[in-house]
């Protein structure tokens, strides 16, 4: 399956650089795992990190080029350690050897080649915890399907409506209509939502969607496009937690964080679409206040 490498269609930029000779694409990455930190992470959706905390792997590099992306470093920058796969099926061992949740991978998509055969390996040494794909939505439909049975949860961002907003600010072509593709397949490959006793999703999927300030009628279309089209039994989650970062810091739209006017205009519309499941976060006071805080609606 690494051959795949040879000429990578890995995302929707199919850049066909033959990553196994060195060659590099948008994406900046070789044939090789880089990983910037893997650790217990407890800052996710509750039915995700439980009371044990969700084994989180961060991904260097990355197939968007988001100009608020609060880890910039690892995904602009490409700060991180290069592993191989097998390193990577030890880290997944040593990872549910404490007792996690899950396995939590951050912006995996141009490493999924290497993930599931780093999948391969860890189940014969014994990985039996879920598999989260914790994705920016801008994904190769292709490279989703070849996933089917290595992940067991998808929690991809469902981030704008309208393109030329998904080009402006991600620098991306066709971003609605390439994630909304690849979240209709995710959806139909783990169906309806499965939890163990206490409460921790077991399989399914879960659609994020970040409030920009400035951009609310982004939201409210993407909000509307959820209600109408992912199952009423599966998961949405509506985050607040946008403070300016990275260049956003200069741009006369983004810079600042969302008002409590814009985000009453949210929450307003999240009740009356009238969603079964999904979790709401608290608007943060303080520029600090990134970290969710999540509400059960």
């Amino acid at each position: 399956m690494l051959e795949q490498l040879e000429k990578c269609e890995m995302c929707p930029h199919k850049c066909n650089v033959n990553r196994k000779r060195g060659k590099i694409g948008r994406c900046k990455a070789s044939d090789k795992v880089k990983i910037a930190l893997y650790s217990i992470h407890n800052f996710e959706e509750p039915c995700i990190i439980g009371k044990n905390g969700s084994g989180t792997i961060f991904f260097s590099n990355c197939n968007m080029n988001c100009i608020y992306c609060q880890n910039y470093e690892i995904s602009q920058k490409g700060m991180g350690k290069e592993f191989t796969v097998e390193e990577l099926a030890d880290i997944f061992i040593e990872q549910q050897n404490k007792k996690v949740e899950n396995i939590n991978l951050v912006t995996p998509t141009i490493y999924a080649i290497q993930i599931i055969e780093a999948i391969k390996i860890a189940r014969k040494k014994g990985l039996k915890i879920p598999i989260v794909y914790n994705t920016n939505g801008y994904e190769n439909i292709e490279t989703i399907k070849i996933l089917k049975g290595y992940i067991d949860i998808y929690l991809p961002d469902l981030k704008y409506y309208y393109n030329d907003i998904g080009k402006k600010y991600s620098n991306v072509e066709n971003y609605f209509e390439i994630a909304t593709e690849a979240i209709k397949e995710m959806q139909k490959q783990v169906g309806n939502p499965k939890f163990d006793k206490n409460g921790i999703m077991k399989k399914g999927i879960i659609v994020r969607h970040l409030v920009l300030p400035n951009n609310i009628d982004n939201s409210k279309k993407i909000l509307k496009w959820l209600k109408e089209n992912i199952d009423k039994n599966n998961y949405v989650s509506i985050m607040a937690q946008y403070f300016p970062t990275y260049k956003a810091k200069k741009d006369e739209i983004l810079n600042r964080k969302l008002t409590k006017e814009e985000w009453n205009e949210i929450e307003k519309y999240i009740q009356e679409l009238n969603f079964e499941n999904g979790y709401v976060q608290e608007l943060g006071e303080h520029e600090e206040e990134y970290v969710p805080k999540w509400e059960l609606k």
